[in-house]
């Protein structure tokens, strides 16, 4: 049975081992080398306890994680921090079994209860799972980069992916903390 719980500092290694293959043979990152769980550990204490961190385990006793997800700030300046950016990544041997829905879903119903407006999802393209996933979630494509990576030899676009998560209101609501809201699952 999955279980989907916030992430830990213990999980460090977990979330760095599902990661580098995506780094090493894939598209979906443009990082070129894997961080390690030190560099993990850093990424996840950067969020500040305003952008959550949950992961999927196989729910046996040992709580072994078989996905992360998270968001992060969109962009530096101020007038965006009512908007996140998501990423999802998945262990090899959970594909297809549903535990990336179940995670994603918690990520944006979290998302939802800290008072973000808009969640953005940048996919490197082509990749249907991942849009079809976004697209379950309530993302709907926003537009694309062209030409806007280059890896394993050959130029890859991004697309951008929008949802909106809450009504916008004037004046804007600030987003709650993570630490004091936890993983929601409506």
């Amino acid at each position: 049975m999955i279980a989907i719980r916030a992430a830990t500092p213990e999980d460090a290694g977990a979330i760095a081992a599902i990661y580098a293959p995506h780094v090493l043979t894939g598209t979906v990152s443009f990082e070129t080398e894997p961080p390690d769980a030190r560099a993990m550990r850093t990424r996840m204490g950067a969020s500040e306890g305003l952008y959550p961190w949950i992961v999927a385990t196989n729910g046996d006793p040992t709580g072994g994680v078989i996905g992360y997800a998270y968001a992060t700030r969109f962009r530096d300046r101020p007038a965006y921090r009512y908007v996140c950016e998501t990423s999802i990544y998945m262990a090899d041997v959970a594909q297809g079994q549903g535990a990336g829905r179940l995670l994603y879903d918690a990520l944006i119903d979290t998302l939802r209860a800290q008072g973000f407006v808009h969640a953005i999802g940048a996919i490197a393209l082509p990749n249907e799972g991942s849009i079809k996933l976004h697209e379950s979630v309530g993302f709907r494509r926003a537009g694309v980069y062209r030409e806007v990576g280059f890896k394993h030899g050959r130029w890859i676009d991004v697309g951008i992916w929008q949802a909106e998560l809450n009504e916008p209101s004037v004046p804007p609501v600030e987003p709650r903390k993570f630490s004091d809201v936890g993983v929601v699952r409506d």
